[in-house]
């Protein structure tokens, strides 16, 4: 059996998706044009620290948050509206998960080139 590698996947991913750069991540959540959305896991906010503003919805629970036929639907956690915006650690697991957006059906859906590690080195606000 033959298995895609997840370096395959992150590349078929990123050919489909938008990726944005931190200070357009920036201008677009000063802005209020966006959902900010860190996929992290809890450990690694505790560990790293978060983006001040920024909507936790972490990777494994990401798609049933945001299916209104989910049994675990977040209602009005985020504004659907407006653009996702997605970021991880370092932008791998955010490709993934934006490509699994688009795929759901949302429409405006974009991911952080670097994740966290660039947002770090921006204008953004980490507490």
């Amino acid at each position: 059996m033959t298995i895609k590698s997840s370096q395959t996947l992150v590349a078929e991913a990123l050919e489909k998706i938008k990726t944005i750069s931190p200070d357009e991540a920036h201008k677009k959540f000063q802005d209020n044009q966006c959902n900010l959305i860190d996929i992290r896991d809890v450990r690694e906010l505790q560990k790293e620290g978060r983006i001040e503003g920024a909507n936790h919805i972490p990777r494994g629970m990401l798609e049933f948050w945001l299916d209104p036929e989910s049994a675990y639907y977040k209602d009005g956690k985020l504004d659907a509206n407006k653009e996702m915006v997605l970021f991880c650690a370092g932008g791998l697991r955010s490709a993934l998960a934006a490509k699994t957006l688009q795929d759901m059906g949302f429409k405006n859906v974009s991911h952080v080139n670097g994740g966290y590690a660039s947002l770090k080195q921006s204008k953004f606000k980490i507490i």
